[in-house]
């Protein structure tokens, strides 16, 4: 068969019709793929910036049972689970514990950065993929 001016067998057709459903499907319902990517890539920051969202917030309640005894941080597990959580909150909380000083053994840089994060998820990454959009055409 011919298609294009390029000879297909008939079985490799369904291929060459799926792979145009999947890349119209990529496309950006005003046909431009570049949004599509954009919107995806907006996606995934906001995504990634959720699962720091959380891994902040397990890592202080972990860390408050810590203190009160409830857990032992002897036992494999917990220690495992309490290490990972400071390897991936530790780069992005331990800036703000430099600048903000512990109230009575309390640390709000936590708090403070679940804030930003909250912030930029819901304030800067909209406007920003918008102006992006906006700029694609």
């Amino acid at each position: 068969m011919l298609v294009n001016g390029v000879q297909f067998q008939t079985e490799t057709l369904p291929l060459l019709a799926s792979a145009r459903a999947a890349r119209q499907e990529a496309e950006s319902p005003d046909g431009k793929p570049m949004t599509a990517i954009i919107q995806f890539v907006f996606f995934i920051l906001g995504g990634l910036l959720s699962l720091l969202w959380w891994a902040i917030v397990i890592s202080a309640i972990l860390s408050w049972l810590v203190a009160f005894d409830v857990i032992n941080r002897r036992n494999t597990a917990v220690y495992q689970v309490l290490d990972f959580l400071d390897r991936v909150t530790g780069p992005v909380l331990r800036p703000f514990q430099r600048v903000i000083p512990s109230l009575g053994g309390v640390d709000i840089s936590p708090i403070i950065v679940l804030l930003i994060i909250s912030g930029v998820q819901n304030y800067l990454l909209p406007a920003l993929r918008g102006t992006l959009i906006s700029l694609v055409g």
